[in-house]
């Protein structure tokens, strides 16, 4: 082999480990360019979760609501709307209309301890009732409350436990045209409230009874 060839060589072998040093330096100023990273699929959905919105305050995810536990994910109205026609007015209330009270309810997440204030006060029987909504899903259980003048003529009050009657309430979807059977009973004051659960403002809050109100301390 001539010097010549053997000088040919040389330089291009020196050529090819130049190169490959340039392509494993990084960037010009001596750095490594940064990794483009995707958003998990797992954010995203998280993010799609947190940006939606029910439109009213949730009973949670279980099926009853005996003991405090939830009603179906069934959501109350952000506004109760007024109370339902031939209702009487309580004369002498223990809280009256815009008494601040602490409730001690356990109807949703967040409302046992809740401050609210009494948007009215009513003399009637309240009942506990068992309901499939009209919407269809699981049965709601032992649902409180509904009054005498929400279900469809009801006869004379107190109804007995198990009779079976047709909701006119429409506190929850699925709610008015419901058939429920009477769970319980109570004759105690029956109150409307306007009140704050887990950050959601309820105007006229059907229903909370005496023994569930105490005064605000």
């Amino acid at each position: 082999m001539t010097r010549t060839r053997r000088a040919r060589r040389t330089t291009a072998a020196t050529a090819l480990l130049a190169l490959a040093l340039v392509g494993c330096g990084g960037t010009d100023d001596g750095t490594t360019a940064p990794e483009t990273t995707q958003p998990t699929s797992q954010a995203t959905a998280s993010a799609g979760a947190d940006s939606s919105d029910g439109g009213g305050a949730s009973d949670g995810g279980g099926a009853s609501e005996g003991g405090g536990s939830a009603q179906g994910g069934h959501q109350h109205a952000m506004n109760g709307g007024a109370p339902p026609a031939g209702i009487t007015d309580a004369t002498d209330p223990t809280f009256p209309v815009g008494a601040t009270v602490t409730l001690t309810a356990d109807h949703m997440p967040g409302m046992d301890g809740a401050t609210a204030t009494i948007t009215g006060a009513f003399e009637t029987t309240a009942y506990a009732v068992t309901y499939t909504p009209t919407t269809g899903g699981e049965p709601v259980v032992d649902h409180k409350w509904v009054v005498h003048e929400e279900l469809e003529d009801p006869g004379e009050a107190p109804l007995a436990g198990g009779t079976e009657v047709v909701l006119t309430a429409a506190h929850m979807e699925g709610m008015a045209g419901a058939t429920a059977t009477i769970e319980s009973s109570t004759q105690e004051t029956v109150y409307m409230v306007d009140v704050t659960v887990d950050g959601m403002e309820m105007t006229n809050h059907k229903w909370v009874v005496e023994s569930e109100v105490q005064p605000a301390e």
